[in-house]
C-alpha cells in the first residue's frame, strides 16, 4: 500500500487558510488532516462542518477529518455531508464502534479509529476487521506542538503485529504527534502508512520543502 503523508491544518495561520491549503494543493502532500475539537472531550476548541465544507470547496485533495469530541456518533453525518473523505472518532468517546465503522463506510468515506496513549491497541481485536485505518495519537491529544511519546513505537509494533495476525492486510495505521523530518523515517520502519504533520510543517520556513523532504522518507 501507498505511504500517504497528510499535513494538518490546525498548525497553519487561520488568517490566511486560503493560502495555507493552496500550499497543500501544490505540494506532494497527499491528504489535508482536519482536527475538529469540542473543548469538552479535550481542552482545546478549533472548528466545525462549516469551515470543514469551505475546506471542502476550496481544496481537490481529500480531507482527513478526525473527531475529537464527545458523542461522535451523532454528528457523523454532519462531517460526511461537510466533505470528509477520511474520518475518525476517538474509541475513549464513543459507544457502538461498530456500528459507527459501518455506518461511515456505508456513505462512501473511509472510517478509522483513535486510540490516545493511554488506550491499548488490543482493545480494537473484535473491531479491527472493521477499520480502513487506525490513528494512533503519539500525544494527548488537544494541542498542536506537542513532543512525540517514546512509548508509542512500541504500541505501532504491536499494532503492526496485530494486523499481521489478523490477517487485515489493507489496514492502515496513521500516526499523529510530534512527527517530523527527523522521525518519520523510523516510524515507516515500524509500520505506520500515513504520517500527520502540524508543527513541522507550518512553523517551519519552507513548508513545501519540508513535505518534500517528508515525502522522500516515506
Amino acid at each position: 500500500m501507498n505511504n500517504l503523508l497528510a499535513p494538518s491544518i490546525l498548525s497553519s495561520d487561520f488568517l490566511h487558510l486560503g493560502k495555507a491549503l493552496d500550499l497543500l494543493e501544490r505540494s506532494e502532500a497527499d491528504l489535508i488532516h482536519c482536527d475538529v475539537m469540542d473543548g469538552h472531550f479535550v481542552p482545546n476548541l478549533s472548528f466545525g462542518p462549516p469551515v470543514i465544507r469551505q475546506i471542502r470547496a476550496h481544496a481537490s485533495l481529500p480531507l482527513d477529518v478526525h473527531l475529537m469530541l464527545s458523542n461522535p456518533e451523532a454528528v457523523l453525518d454532519q462531517y460526511i455531508d461537510a466533505g470528509a473523505g477520511w474520518l475518525s472518532f476517538q474509541y475513549e468517546a464513543a459507544v457502538h464502534h461498530q456500528r459507527a465503522l459501518s455506518y461511515i463506510k456505508s456513505k462512501g468515506v473511509k472510517a478509522g479509529i483513535v486510540l490516545n496513549p493511554s488506550t491499548p491497541v488490543e482493545s480494537l481485536r473484535d473491531i479491527l476487521p472493521d477499520c480502513d485505518y487506525v490513528l494512533l495519537m503519539s500525544v494527548n491529544p488537544g494541542f498542536g506542538g506537542q513532543t512525540f511519546i517514546p512509548q508509542i513505537t512500541e504500541k505501532i509494533k504491536r499494532l503492526s503485529r496485530l494486523r499481521q495476525n489478523m490477517a487485515c492486510q489493507d489496514l492502515m495505521i496513521e500516526i499523529d504527534g510530534g512527527v517530523n523530518t527527523d522521525n518519520i523515517s523510523e516510524l515507516k520502519k515500524y509500520g505506520v502508512n500515513i504520517f500527520v504533520a502540524g508543527s513541522a510543517v507550518f512553523h517551519s520556513k519552507d513548508p513545501e520543502a519540508v513535505i518534500h523532504e517528508m515525502k522522500k522518507k516515506i
